[in-house]
């Protein structure tokens, strides 16, 4: 690891500082990998979620800086503490036997090289199922190639192909190019492959290898959502499935938030996501997932907590301030 962190372009910021030696770029963090949470996640779609849950690992730090982030506790505030490959390996096969369906592994896109070490040592530990990379898709072909052989399905956002959006909203000018860049290569790596049990408990079945590309359409932003969606029918129909989201909501307490004028502060309207379903239709995407409109801002999560979710959503198995001695 000391090669990849010693002069760090691990992503397309290629900040070039050391941070084996303590210094820390644009994502905020050195050579060390920081967890925040994990346990199983019944919110995903539905082939990710399978009966099981997926088993949800989030890490600190992140090396973009939406300004709407959920999750901007743990991705911007630094939430969350050190862990060696050993106790990655720990929850990773805690997570197996408490019936996860895979490892899904939240914005670790400036941590490859330590998270890599760390499903290495699982793998030794007889980790067995599916090692899913939940990412921004703010990555280097280059960097994502220290995953093959431990990741087989990629769940890459699509946040824009506005480069003025993405510099303002993002921070990253670049992110359309570097993402368009990354997800074609996630797509190069796994070809989409989905079982079906014969006792048809998970009617999509699990997803064991591929990408599903999301994207969080933004209200009053839907010419740049079409922008999206024309490009993955171009680009990734047939290689990939597509997961169109619409639960946008504005972050209060988040004091990263501040001069949001892009777009409106409020949830999507219902003449917007009429629109969204027309788009589909209309671009002949069908292989893939949209989410149903809900005007509900109660399940944001808070990272403070040992259940940083609805029960109904999540199941916790390890906290930053707990470990796996959860309160």
């Amino acid at each position: 690891m000391e090669n990849e962190y010693g002069s760090c372009r691990l992503c397309p910021k290629n900040c070039g500082v050391d941070r084996n030696a303590g210094q820390r770029g644009f994502c905020g963090e050195t050579d060390r990998l920081r967890l925040s949470w994990a346990g199983l996640h019944f919110g995903e779609e539905p082939p990710v979620t399978g009966r099981g849950g997926s088993g949800t690992i989030f890490v600190t730090g992140c090396n973009l800086r939406c300004k709407f982030c959920q999750n901007w506790q743990i991705s911007q505030d630094g939430m969350g503490r050190e862990v060696d490959s050993s106790e990655f390996a720990d929850i990773c096969l805690a997570l197996e036997s408490m019936g996860a369906e895979n490892i899904n592994i939240v914005t670790g896109s400036h941590a490859i090289p330590a998270i890599a070490s760390g499903l290495r040592a699982a793998r030794s530990r007889a980790l067995a199922i599916p090692v899913l990379w939940n990412s921004s898709a703010y990555e280097t072909p280059e960097a994502l190639a220290l995953l093959e052989g431990l990741v087989t399905v990629w769940l890459p956002d699509l946040k824009t192909l506005n480069q003025e959006l993405s510099g303002s909203v993002f921070h990253a000018a670049d992110y359309p190019k570097a993402a368009k860049r990354a997800i074609r290569y996630m797509a190069g790596l796994s070809p989409l492959e989905i079982e079906h049990p014969d006792d048809e408990s998970c009617p999509a079945g699990k997803i064991v290898s591929g990408v599903i590309v999301r994207h969080l359409a933004l209200p009053g932003r839907l010419a740049d959502t079409e922008l999206v969606l024309r490009w993955f029918a171009e680009h990734l129909e047939g290689r990939a499935l597509l997961s169109l989201m619409t639960q946008y909501t504005p972050v209060p307490n988040s004091p990263h938030a501040a001069g949001m004028d892009a777009f409106p502060d409020r949830l999507l309207d219902h003449s917007e996501y009429d629109r969204l379903t027309g788009l589909l239709e209309e671009l002949g995407i069908d292989n893939g997932f949209y989410q149903e409109l809900v005007e509900d801002t109660d399940w944001l999560p808070d990272f403070n907590r040992t259940q940083p979710f609805s029960s109904k959503l999540a199941r916790p198995v390890w906290h930053w301030k707990h470990g796996f001695g959860l309160r």
